[in-house]
């Protein structure tokens, strides 16, 4: 959600013992007057799996207020106008264990650290019902935490698709609201290899520049001041491979796509990214990105644990056929 949103449990009268939906809450501001309504709401949720079409739909069926009354998707907003939307509660849906092969790094009674595959879906969403690191953990864990629901259960943090690496789950409540919190303080070390485009001149730097919905794509993310998030990447340069250059990257904080977007931001997009990369590109499955390093403090014991996963194989054979030009 985006950092200015106001969540209210139980606005409507009823508290969240008894299944009150929470409610998002917004005053207009001056640069969003004149705005359609559902325009509004899907840019303030700012969340990829909540399309236009949805916000309309919660809309139709009176979820969102203007000044205590309902609107139409339509309504052009005036400055100082109170909105507030009772998120409708996601429909269950039946996520069936799988028996797909992990490459577990660590486990214990509370925490699972797996070594994802890139190609490999984290959780269901629409168009991967299966297959998922979800369908696997349910299969491998059978006692994976509740907090984050029915279709994400065990899920504290993602990493994309089409990125390989290091991803932990809680396994109970207390592990997972643990967890949560150290990325919300920042306190997880997550350290990311990546292969990108041209010769990067510094050796180390930092990229502190905010992220929000692309505009013209609202399934794409930009560096923009407009409903954005504060975003910082550290990135340090391990090698320089001619026209491209293999980096450290060390996230402080974790937007959606936040390392694509502010490489591509710097005028280094990553390798082989369909989506910020260039059409020149590596013979690779998806982007050049690989979550090396996971730290985080145990959340039983208080131990402060480090995981490492070596650079897969096919990302391997890109840096050796660029050493070897």
């Amino acid at each position: 959600m985006n950092e200015e949103t106001t969540i209210n449990p139980g606005v409507s009268g009823l508290d969240e013992e008894h299944g009150a939906e929470p409610v998002l809450e917004w005053t207009v501001a001056a640069e969003d007057a004149k705005t359609r309504l559902d325009k509004f709401i899907t840019d303030k949720v700012n969340d990829p799996s909540v399309s236009r079409t949805q916000v309309q739909e919660w809309i139709a069926s009176g979820a969102a207020l203007v000044g205590g009354r309902p609107a139409k998707a339509n309504y052009k907003l005036s400055e100082g106008d109170l909105l507030q939307v009772a998120v409708p509660e996601p429909q269950a849906a039946e996520i069936v264990p799988e028996d797909i092969p992990l490459d577990i790094v660590y486990e214990d009674g509370d925490v699972i650290v797996i070594n994802k595959p890139r190609g490999m879906v984290v959780h269901p969403a629409p168009g991967h019902s299966s297959g998922t690191v979800v369908n696997a953990l349910m299969f491998h864990c059978k006692d994976l935490s509740g907090i984050n629901g029915m279709l994400r259960p065990g899920i504290v943090h993602r990493i994309d698709k089409d990125t390989s690496g290091l991803l932990m789950a809680a396994k109970n409540d207390l592990a997972h609201l643990s967890l949560a919190a150290q990325l919300k303080d920042h306190s997880v070390t997550r350290k990311y290899i990546a292969l990108v485009h041209e010769n990067m001149h510094h050796d180390i730097g930092t990229i502190d520049a905010p992220i929000g919905r692309d505009d013209k794509d609202r399934k794409m993310f930009t560096v923009t001041t407009k409903g954005s998030k504060h975003a910082v990447t550290h990135f340090n340069v391990i090698e320089r491979l001619g026209d491209y250059t293999l980096l450290e990257l060390q996230l402080e904080t974790g937007r959606t796509h936040q390392i694509r977007v502010h490489l591509k931001y710097i005028g280094h997009p990553l390798a082989g990214d369909p989506v910020y990369g260039r059409a020149k590109t590596v013979a690779l499955a998806g982007q050049a990105l690989h979550a090396a390093v996971l730290g985080f403090t145990h959340p039983r014991t208080g131990e402060r644990l480090q995981f490492e996963a070596p650079i897969p194989d096919d990302m391997q054979h890109v840096l050796h056929s660029l050493r070897n030009r």
